[in-house]
Parts: C-alpha cells; sequence; structure tokens
C-alpha cells in the first residue's frame, strides 16, 4: 500500500504542477495542448486511482473525487466535442479549473493530516488554521479563474 500511495501522490502533484501550467497558459491567452493532455490525463487518474484505496465509508476525499471526475467530464466534452468554441471555451476553463481546485483542495487538507506541524495546528480539521487555507485556496482559484476566462475570452473576441 505504501508504493500504490506514492505513486498516487506522484501523480497528484503531477496534475497539479501541469495544472498551473495550463492555468497559467490561460492567463496569457494561449491553450497549451501537450501540458493541457498531461494535466487532464493526471487529474483523472489522481481521482481514479483514489478510489483503490480501501475505505469502509464514503469519506470527503471520494466525495471530492466523484465530483472532480463529474467536473472532467465536462471541461473533456467541452474541449473535445465542442473543440472549446465560443461558450464552450468558457465552460471548459471554467470546469479545469474546478478540477485543478478540487485536486489542490485535497493536498491541502492531506498536507494538514500527515504533515506534523499543520496536524499540530488542526488536528480534526475544523480548527481555524485549515479555515483559514482553504479559503485562502478557494479565494485565489476564484480569482485566478475569473482572470482566465476573461483574457481567453477576450483573446478571442479581439481575433473576430
Amino acid at each position: 500500500m505504501d508504493t500504490f500511495t506514492l505513486i498516487h501522490v506522484l501523480i497528484s502533484l503531477a496534475g497539479i504542477a501541469a495544472g498551473f501550467v495550463v492555468l497559467g497558459g490561460w492567463l496569457c491567452a494561449r491553450h497549451l495542448r501537450g501540458w493541457t493532455a498531461l494535466f487532464l490525463f493526471m487529474t483523472a487518474a489522481t481521482s481514479i486511482t483514489g478510489f483503490f484505496f480501501p475505505f469502509k465509508e464514503v469519506t470527503p476525499g471520494i466525495v471530492v473525487g466523484a465530483l472532480s471526475l463529474v467536473v472532467l467530464a465536462i471541461a473533456l466534452f467541452a474541449l473535445v466535442v465542442k473543440k472549446a468554441i465560443g461558450g464552450w471555451e468558457t465552460a471548459y476553463v471554467i470546469a479545469a479549473t474546478v478540477a485543478l481546485f478540487f485536486n489542490f483542495f485535497v493536498l491541502i487538507a492531506q498536507s494538514f493530516q500527515h504533515t506534523p506541524a499543520l496536524k499540530a495546528l488542526a488536528p480534526t480539521q475544523s480548527e481555524p488554521p485549515f479555515a483559514i487555507a482553504q479559503l485562502l485556496v478557494v479565494t485565489l482559484f476564484i480569482i485566478l479563474g475569473i482572470g482566465a476566462v476573461r483574457t481567453m475570452r477576450a483573446a478571442r473576441l479581439s481575433k473576430v
């Protein structure tokens, strides 16, 4: 199980890193196809491999993994089927940003659970330090997501 956990974590970190590269591309009005493929694949793999851990009940991680797969399906539909044209580009950017957020949200939760210094600050993850960290992360993703949508929309409209 230790090896599987390590592989799962490495896949997750690769997905997060690739996701930030893709998000950075959007903020510069660029679609980075190779990075996008890596991001979407690794993010889906993170959620899928998460379901292979033994569990006795539905956990927040399972719920977030399921939600992530739903938004990834929306992102893939918008990107592959609808070619991210017009409003579908906006749908794609929003869905992919939400998927990146979900992956990062779990990273923060796992960090608080497995890092001794963070666990001491929020042993049950219901303490203010955990809530503040998650609030800062969701705020950052909202700001970055809005910026990405606006930049991509402006670039699309300037081509018309």
